[in-house]
């Protein structure tokens, strides 16, 4: 017989602490710390190929609003459109929750090509190739936010690893699901850094980016076996709507890695 004590019981407050009627979350601490690391690891990587601040700092002014804006809309009308379209007040109270990694990458991407469009001149994967290293690592501190918020689990397991999330009333253990993707993401962050800093990949456009789609992607494909359905629709679905969504993305990922190792690498000498 399995007994609970062989399991992690987890029971962390989501709330780090209050001022007033203002909740300072573990959420969105990490969120933000999350994007301020990973503008300081973007910017000295765009440094060192001599790009003018101007277009560092529009660039992660477009890539901030573009992830709430993408990953809220994603979170909408991917998993939640039957509540918000009775509700939708609700859409905007991002803070109650509710977010889609999904739409958070599709966001990025329409966000670059206007960029790319107006301001850099470049091709959109010059761009996409450099964001998507920060990005990883963005990736895996959202993930620990939503282990603090104790949501986004597993299903139910018998690894001593197991966490019992005592705050949403389970009393058996289910899959840190969190964890798992957070440090698919942290190993994704590394393998893009050593790309980045120690080969000439990053000369082969949409290399970094295919890279990026299929380890993410693929991570995210396999990990929604084993974590419970966000949505009720979900249960009656061969392949959960996390999983539908990722597909795509591994495919374009492939493309792209074959499509940039037959391509001549690209220096542009130019700054903004």
């Amino acid at each position: 017989m399995i007994h609970l004590l062989n399991f992690i019981h987890w029971n962390a407050n989501p709330e780090l602490f209050n001022l007033g009627p203002l909740s300072v979350r573990w959420y969105g601490l990490l969120f933000a710390s999350g994007f301020l690391i990973g503008y300081y690891i973007g910017e000295k990587m765009l440094k060192s190929e001599n790009v003018s601040q101007k277009w560092i700092d529009s660039l992660f002014f477009y890539i901030i609003i573009a992830t709430i804006l993408g990953a809220r809309l994603g979170h909408v009308f991917f998993y939640g459109w039957e509540y918000y379209s009775q509700h939708p007040a609700e859409i905007f109270k991002v803070w109650h929750g509710g977010l889609a990694s999904h739409g958070g990458a599709l966001g990025i991407i329409i966000a670059l090509l206007i960029h790319s469009k107006l301001i850099t001149k470049r091709n959109v994967l010059w761009t996409i190739d450099r964001i998507v290293v920060p990005t990883a690592l963005v990736g895996g501190f959202i993930r620990l936010g939503n282990l603090m918020n104790s949501e986004i689990y597993g299903i139910e397991t018998t690894l001593p690893w197991g966490f019992i999330f005592e705050r949403n009333g389970e009393t058996v253990a289910k899959h840190p699901t969190q964890i798992y993707e957070a440090l698919a993401y942290f190993i994704s962050f590394g393998i893009l850094m050593f790309f980045y800093w120690r080969t000439r990949r990053k000369l082969n456009e949409g290399f970094l980016t295919g890279v990026f789609f299929v380890l993410i992607f693929a991570a995210r494909f396999f990990i929604e076996f084993i974590k419970e359905d966000q949505e009720a629709f979900e249960a009656t679905m061969s392949l959960n709507m996390g999983q539908w969504l990722s597909v795509p993305f591994v495919l374009a990922g492939i493309f792209l890695i074959v499509r940039a190792m037959k391509l001549p690498e690209k220096e542009y000498k130019n700054q903004a």
